[in-house]
């Protein structure tokens, strides 16, 4: 069956049925067919958060270089959207892998820091 023709709420569950079990190589490819599905189905949170979730999978299984770049598809779809809580996480999870890798001094880690706090700062400024 072509992706177009699958549900991606369907490989939502599926995925997130296999992530609990700790099958995370099988979740991952569920999560990673269910963003691309949202994505063109223009439900940009839940591809977001589909490709958070396939870089939880890979962090899961010490894919750190995979998780970081799915973690940073995540968060360059939540910024897009301004779903910038969301995004936030996608870069404390991006930190954290570049720290699993021990690349946390690296001029990347530095700068991913640097965002955190950038948007972290923002979305305070914003609750008042």
């Amino acid at each position: 069956m072509s992706i177009e023709k699958q549900d991606p709420i369907k490989l939502h569950k599926e995925a997130t049925t296999l992530y609990d079990i700790e099958k995370y190589e099988d979740a991952a490819d569920k999560f990673l067919q269910s963003s691309e599905l949202y994505e063109k189905k223009s439900n940009f949170f839940d591809a977001s958060n589909m490709m958070f979730k396939a870089g939880e999978c890979s962090f899961m299984l010490k894919e750190y270089e995979t998780a970081l770049e799915r973690f940073e598809k995540s968060a360059e779809i939540a910024f897009a959207k301004g779903f910038d809580r969301f995004g936030v996480s996608a870069l404390e999870y991006i930190f954290d892998s570049y720290k699993a890798l021990g690349k946390d001094d690296s001029k990347e880690a530095v700068e991913v820091k640097k965002k955190i706090k950038e948007v972290k700062d923002k979305l305070a400024s914003q609750m008042f």
